[in-house]
């Protein structure tokens, strides 16, 4: 239940990071593009209410920070919680007559870190577009100086300092930088699941943080509670009373497949995440294609390609695969599944498949035109290694030029690809 925050509750602000300048340019170019001009706005002036410091603030009421900002108690509250939700702030409160808030700020991720986020940077891209996303990596990007001719010189410590008696001293309450993690609500209870089981039945020291994940998404893909999660883990035990991964994977799909007459969980007819779409306003015969793969479930996409009959148990067990235990993304499979059929006789080879896309998901790929695009070159650099001159067919979006080509056979091939999902 959400709180009801009122003009006259009161709030002290705790800065528990080290923040600089430059982590001004790392929100104002990287978080404000996702969470939005007030929130950043917001960020910035809970930062300004500081004292010398810069560890504590004095108290004030709301009425005065949205008088100052010039919003509603709701726009304030829709600006915090999107603070809250990608790590830049922490709220507590205790309730009185008039309520106390504590909000705890936290540094924004290093340039580096925010890149090598999957969802931070996705999200990104999606929301300021591949010219303007270019640009922003280029701005935090540093310059590359050949030393291989050069000699490291530097000083050691030693060679500067003499030693010295050490001293007991603590570091607990010394300013650091600090971050938050995002954080992900699981509808599973770990402690109550895992309090079902005696010690001499599970080895508790040996559940690590990835089973512990693992479990959290078996539990969401398989939509199970955790009555269903307990017996599963039970059969899934092995000799020496550890959590045997691969047997949890195989008795959550068996139990799925039992207790739902055979049918597939619905992260099978999901397509891709809002997030990791391409922005809207290209209006291409390739963006038009990168739509249908984006809008449309592996489940329908397969089921177009039987010419919209029932896809065999042999190629769901495929498109279960692809999304549960790689992790591949809806429209990332639908790339795959084209690309593997076009290439390979019109055949889905679980072998091949495999090959294909352990590279995929080592590569990262999270999007439908990434995907499209490692095809190309995937695709190209085989052929550069084909001597003999076999004529191999292939998706018709490996046309970079699609638009520009006067191609009348590509242009037909392309309306029929895109005439399977009107």
């Amino acid at each position: 239940m959400k709180q009801v925050l009122m003009p006259a509750d009161t709030y002290i602000v705790i800065n528990r990071t080290i923040l600089n300048d430059h982590d001004r340019k790392l929100l104002v170019m990287l978080y404000q593009p996702i969470v939005g001009s007030l929130a950043i706005n917001l960020y910035f002036t809970l930062w300004s209410y500081l004292d010398k410091s810069e560890i504590l603030s004095s108290i004030w009421t709301h009425h005065h920070i949205t008088n100052s900002m010039g919003v509603t108690i709701s726009e304030f509250i829709t600006a915090r919680e999107k603070l809250e939700g990608i790590g830049l702030l922490k709220s507590f409160i205790k309730k009185d007559t008039v309520n106390n808030y504590v909000y705890e700020m936290y540094s924004p991720l290093s340039a580096s870190e925010f890149f090598g986020n999957p969802i931070l940077n996705t999200v990104l891209y999606t929301n300021i577009g591949n010219d303007e996303y270019k640009k922003v990596k280029e701005y935090f990007k540093v310059p590359r100086i050949n030393l291989s001719n050069y000699e490291d010189v530097t000083a050691k410590f030693n060679e500067v300092y003499e030693s010295t008696n050490l001293i007991n001293v603590t570091n607990v309450d010394i300013k650091k930088k600090n971050y938050q993690k995002l954080d992900i609500i699981s509808s599973l209870d770990l402690d109550n699941i895992f309090s079902s089981f005696p010690e001499e039945m599970l080895n508790f020291k040996n559940i690590t943080r990835e089973t512990k994940d693992l479990i959290i998404k078996l539990g969401f893909i398989y939509n199970l509670n955790d009555d269903e999660m307990i017996n599963i883990i039970r059969n899934s035990i092995n000799e020496k009373h550890n959590i045997d991964k691969e047997a949890l994977r195989s008795n959550c799909k068996h139990y799925y497949s039992f207790e739902h007459s055979g049918k597939l969980p619905s992260i099978v007819y999901r397509n891709q995440p809002e997030y990791l779409r391409k922005p809207i306003g290209d209006t291409s015969k390739r963006a038009k294609l990168i739509y249908q793969f984006e809008t449309t479930s592996p489940y329908d996409f397969l089921s177009s390609k039987y010419e919209y009959a029932k896809p065999t148990k042999t190629d769901l067990s495929l498109l279960e695969y692809l999304l549960i235990d790689l992790n591949l993304n809806p429209g990332v499979v639908n790339v795959l599944i084209d690309y593997v059929l076009k290439i390979n006789n019109n055949k889905l080879t679980r072998s091949f498949i495999e090959v294909i896309a352990g590279q995929w998901k080592r590569s990262k790929i999270s999007t439908v035109e990434e995907a499209m695009n490692l095809a190309e070159k995937e695709y190209k650099s085989k052929k550069s290694k084909v001597v003999s001159k076999k004529i191999e067919q292939k998706p018709v979006w490996f046309d970079q030029e699609i638009e520009a080509t006067n191609d009348e056979f590509k242009q037909k091939e392309l309306e029929e690809l895109l005439k399977e999902f009107r």
